[in-house]
């Protein structure tokens, strides 16, 4: 599709241009879509880098009732119309922020599949926890789970709830709110695999620029006999010994990589999940990797990264496994999870 611009906004509507890169924001005029934009839009100026605001629509294809069992479109012209509009309201609301780098477009096709393109070139894909259908085409909720595991860059998933961190007055859930203390920290869950050892990586890079502290946090949750691959009975202080001597020597090595920063570990005695859940609503932000093992830990990233995506209550990078060369220096700093 050829390039279009919105005569009122001067923003390039779809097209064949270059991908975008920086951060890629994905709207689609719900309050959750709201958020995660306020979200990306600092996080841009933070980083000093270009900000796109994205949205995606489809267009429904009904079923013929004869028997020949056709198909019919409409037309997308009032379908687009509707996007540009939710697009130009969103790029509005940000366009007075100092010093940010604003580009935006519609694109015809799947929200995920767009932002799924989109992450080849990008540095930072954000959306919401949840979102709204209709023109867009699908939901927020939906993308907020396909992404993280098929992104090529991080993705962060910002929730409805954190909006009232940022100061912004969204739509408020009708659940009263518990006053909240929050800690400047980056966390990261840790389960002794490759791919959290390339999500501590991460995080420590962010929380370097933050300029807070990066706090490993690693759950341990009960072990059930039930479980084949799991010895019985288990010996669960020599367990926390023995993870304590891992977390004491991870930290030696992530220290040899970031000398300046400040490292704490956590271990604690419960459920992945709700361990996760309950570090995300006290911190600046919560770093996972796309999946795990079980192991030591028993913590499967997998099914964790997706557990905790859904109960978050503050934004969530997922950190896509990839090689990284400092990886090859870990052994040296003392015990590893061995499979």
């Amino acid at each position: 599709m050829a390039d279009q611009r919105d005569r009122e906004t001067g923003h390039t509507l779809g097209g064949d241009a270059e991908l975008p890169t920086g951060i890629v924001v994905g709207v689609d005029g719900s309050e959750h879509g709201r958020c995660a934009l306020i979200w990306a839009a600092r996080e841009a100026q933070r980083r000093r880098r270009p900000l796109h605001v994205v949205t995606a629509y489809s267009v429904p294809i009904f079923a013929a009732s004869g028997l020949d069992g056709g198909y019919s479109t409409i037309d997308d012209t009032v379908i687009q119309e509707g996007a540009a509009a939710v697009l130009k309201e969103a790029v509005e609301s940000v366009e007075g922020y100092e010093d940010l780098e604003l580009s935006s477009s519609v694109e015809s096709g799947d929200a995920a599949g767009v932002l799924l393109q989109f992450s080849e070139a990008a540095e930072l894909l954000v959306f919401g926890s949840r979102g709204r259908g209709g023109f867009v085409g699908r939901l927020l909720g939906s993308v907020s789970s396909a992404l993280p595991a098929h992104a090529k860059c991080p993705t962060v998933t910002v929730p409805l709830r954190f909006a009232e961190r940022l100061g912004e007055h969204l739509e408020r859930e009708r659940t009263p709110k518990e006053p909240v203390e929050v800690e400047p920290v980056v966390a990261v869950g840790v389960d002794g695999s490759e791919q959290a050892r390339v999500a501590v990586l991460v995080a420590a890079e962010e929380a370097m620029l933050l300029g807070v502290p990066l706090r490993v946090v690693c759950a341990v949750p009960q072990f059930s006999g039930s479980l084949a691959w799991v010895p019985a009975p288990v010996d669960r202080e020599q367990l926390f010994r023995d993870i304590r001597a891992q977390l004491k020597a991870g930290t030696a090595w992530l220290q040899s990589h970031f000398p300046d920063l400040e490292v704490q570990t956590s271990l604690i005695d419960g459920a992945p999940v709700d361990v996760l859940v309950g570090v995300s609503r006290a911190v600046d932000l919560l770093v996972l990797g796309t999946r795990g093992h079980g192991g030591f830990a028993g913590m499967l990233l997998g099914s964790t990264t997706d557990g905790v995506l859904h109960h978050a209550k503050g934004p969530v990078m997922v950190v896509p496994d990839h090689e990284d060369p400092r990886l090859a220096d870990r052994p040296g700093f003392g015990p590893m999870l061995t499979t």
